[in-house]
């Protein structure tokens, strides 16, 4: 009997110690979610509505035109957005998306500053479940980027280098020429693409002698750009100009990837005299069509730029994300076309158009782009 008692008190001391445990279980999950009220965190599996989009800077002009074109395009559909700039910093990029992520978002849009030192903060959103959006730049080195919103970059290239081969008269026999070439920042995965691309239309004629690139410099490491900068652009081509042409030769073109760079490329060679009557600015390419470049070849100075029109990309990045998040998947055009070195990433990529003092009017005034005052 008393073995029996003893047993039922025995029992009924666990059963009460689980009844804590529960209730000790059930305490903390409420601290946790007023926590998570608090910060404005949503718990791990539900949705929040909320969308980072991570712009690498405001210093051009061009992202903050595809900022706005997303942001309004996505709280169009109902989703909040933080929008945030890194200023060209990359570490200052990585802690803001780390902040998306500790604020809750469903989605990141990204354009990379660096694409390849983004791993680790992807894979934390992968296991949160975000969805990754890669936007204009590839992120490299990580399976968690959903999509790539893209321009096709190795058109482009095809682009500013078909322009110059066009205006020089190259496939009709003219040459030799005098050309030299630049390419965007190294940590940009659009770089080889553009790079390419123009290549593709110049190597030719290299190759048969009716183009010469003086400074031998054609190799992709000898002609990027850090940061895209317009400075570095300028100094380069002022080394250049003083070390191979101070023999009395002039520069008859200049592959530039982007607008940026070819207004700094413009300096170096106003310096020591281009624009003259006797000394005409050389063929110069472009990318962005932004205000100053668009002035510049109204003026006569840079000769081309290729149109990318943001409003259509910022369409795209809209449209991936909230196909993803309602669908699970969402239209592509090029199904594993984009290699990252971890996995290939499917993307919706969109053309572009060259835009010279023949066609800018109707390619960026006919279209809303700009208005005639904006390029006054």
């Amino acid at each position: 009997m008393k073995k029996a008692i003893y047993s039922f008190i025995v029992m009924m001391l666990l059963i009460s110690m689980v009844g804590c445990a529960g209730s000790g279980s059930n305490e903390k999950s409420e601290v946790e979610n007023e926590q998570e009220k608090a910060t404005g965190k949503a718990p791990k599996g539900e949705k929040t509505g909320r969308v980072g989009v991570s712009m690498p800077t405001k210093s051009s002009e061009r992202w903050i035109r595809d900022s706005e074109g997303i942001k309004e395009g996505l709280e169009a559909l109902g989703y909040e957005v933080d929008l945030q700039f890194a200023e060209d910093h990359v570490d200052v990029q990585v802690s803001q998306i780390e902040n998306m992520l500790m604020q809750g978002v469903d989605a990141l849009v990204i354009a990379a500053i660096d694409g390849a030192t983004l791993t680790t903060v992807c894979n934390m959103a992968r296991e949160q479940g975000v969805v990754i959006i890669a936007y204009d730049r590839l992120i490299m080195n990580t399976e968690a980027v959903d999509y790539f919103a893209t321009f096709d970059s190795t058109a482009i290239g095809k682009l500013q280098g078909g322009y110059i081969v066009e205006k020089l008269g190259l496939k009709e026999g003219k040459g030799p020429f005098n050309v030299e070439i630049f390419a965007g920042s190294l940590d940009d995965s659009n770089t080889p693409f553009y790079y390419e691309g123009a290549m593709m239309e110049l190597q030719p004629y290299i190759d048969n002698g009716m183009v010469v690139v003086k400074s031998a410099q054609v190799n992709l490491n000898q002609v990027a750009t850090q940061n895209w900068d317009g400075q570095i652009a300028q100094a380069r081509m002022d080394n250049i100009l003083t070390a191979f042409y101070a023999d009395g030769s002039k520069v008859d073109a200049v592959v530039s990837p982007y607008d940026g760079l070819s207004l700094g490329i413009l300096s170096a060679l106003k310096g020591i005299g281009y624009g003259a009557e006797d000394l005409p600015y050389p063929i110069i390419s472009g990318q962005d069509c932004e205000i100053p470049s668009i002035k510049s070849i109204i003026a006569g100075e840079q000769a081309q730029s290729v149109f990318v029109d943001t409003r259509e990309l910022s369409k795209v990045a809209v449209k991936l994300v909230d196909e993803t998040l309602k669908n699970g998947v969402a239209e592509v055009n090029r199904l594993e076309a984009y290699d990252n070195s971890v996995k290939k990433v499917s993307a919706m990529a969109i053309s572009a158009t060259s835009v010279d003092i023949d066609n800018y009017e109707e390619v960026l005034i006919g279209s809303n782009y700009y208005t005639e005052e904006d390029l006054k």
